[in-house]
């Protein structure tokens, strides 16, 4: 049956504001061309996006030809206003944008582990409000949370869990209450996998494992262009793999002894000790990370190829696993460590692949790193924010 005016006018409106959103502002005659729709439809849906608030002309084309320059539409990027958070066991950082994903406003508080839930919850919460101030922003449409633990799949809420703070959840029910804005939270390696598709080293990838290695280890996985979460939510928590070389087996409740305690920050740590390497790094990332990218910048020397070729050994062992399972085909070294060791990392890493697998597998470096949590977060509330806004006319 062929669609009703109503939704035909719906699926027009949507097909130019994706359009806009991707191209920049348009011509009607650049939204003719693209859209396929006579002149009088996309006259007419211009006129009905201007008058709803959506689209507003930003100025005028540069085109040589007779009489005036055709007026150029564009998204009303302040319609609404998000905000991404990246929640830590250490601390929370924040990011507001427009609807467009313009970055408008960063800040980040650390938060000690001696920190009550009460205050830790109102540290971040004024956190979120004085970035948002900052950035002009009268209210927030939509708010993306990235944090570690499990999302229940059946509710989408942070899931209880031993070893993380109670704060973390605390701080979701927290913003509900205090912020007139839609409040979503994801697993924090998820997001990171998001925004690496979108935007990073999976650009090309519609199938890919990420390996999240920063103060903690952690997984993601998309197969055909989905993120896959598993029955409970923990796919991808492969800090608890059992793997040897550690001495011990991990718990149901702590992941010591499974390969967090190879790939973790501190086990990064004491290794670089062991071969003799010192860095310093900024106080915001894992020490492992400073160590990393030190060494990555002088592979040829012997303690900094011993720790790299070592550490690989290590990382090998987790992506074999993951690769002799699932075949994806691609696995990213994501995180502040991910990035740190670059190419030169995941170069000694896909080495080893080769050796331990039948299945290609090629390793590639974030290009993110821990900005990605924070990308991926801003990601899920702008496309939230945007199928709200750009959904059916009222007219």
């Amino acid at each position: 049956m062929p669609a009703s005016p109503s939704t035909a006018r719906a699926i027009n409106d949507r097909l130019a504001l994706r359009l806009l959103q991707q191209e920049g502002p348009l011509t009607a005659g650049q939204l003719k061309q693209l859209t396929g729709l006579s002149r009088p439809t996309v006259a007419d849906l211009a006129e009905r996006l201007t008058a709803a608030g959506l689209i507003a002309v930003v100025g005028e084309s540069g085109e040589q030809r007779r009489g005036p320059n055709a007026r150029l539409y564009g998204i009303v990027a302040d319609r609404a206003h998000l905000a991404a958070l990246d929640v830590r066991t250490e601390g929370v950082s924040v990011v507001v944008s427009d609807l467009l994903g313009t970055e408008l406003a960063r800040a980040s508080v650390p938060i000690a582990d001696d920190t009550g839930t009460g205050p830790a919850v109102e540290q971040a919460v004024a956190l979120v409000e004085r970035a948002a101030k900052e950035a002009g922003a009268e209210r927030l449409h939509t708010v993306g949370i990235g944090a570690p633990g499990l999302i229940d799949p059946a509710t989408g809420e942070l899931r209880d869990s031993s070893g993380l703070p109670e704060w973390h959840r605390r701080l979701v029910a927290a913003l509900q209450e205090r912020l007139p804005a839609r409040v979503t939270v994801e697993n924090e390696t998820n997001l990171a996998a998001l925004a690496e598709q979108r935007e990073g080293a999976a650009r090309d990838r519609d199938t890919f494992v990420l390996l999240w290695l920063g103060h903690g280890t952690g997984a993601a996985v998309v197969l055909d262009g989905r993120l896959r979460r598993g029955a409970s939510g923990g796919t991808g928590e492969i800090g608890f793999l059992p793997v040897p070389g550690t001495g011990a087996l991990p718990s149901a409740t702590d992941c010591e002894g499974g390969f967090h305690s190879l790939a973790g920050s501190a086990a990064i740590a004491r290794l670089a000790q062991e071969d003799g390497l010192v860095a310093a790094g900024p106080a915001h990332e894992p020490q492992a990370a400073a160590l990393v990218r030190a060494a990555a910048a002088t592979p040829s020397s012997p303690r900094a190829a011993r720790f790299l070729d070592t550490l690989a050994d290590r990382l090998a062992i987790g992506a074999a696993a993951v690769v002799a399972v699932l075949d994806p085909g691609c696995v990213v070294l994501a995180g502040e460590v991910g990035q740190a060791g670059g190419d030169v990392l995941a170069a000694r890493v896909e080495e080893r692949l080769v050796r331990m697998s039948p299945l290609p597998a090629e390793v590639r470096a974030s290009t993110l790193g821990g900005d990605a949590v924070l990308r991926g977060a801003l990601l899920t509330a702008r496309d939230g924010a945007q199928d709200e806004l750009f959904g059916p006319s009222p007219r």
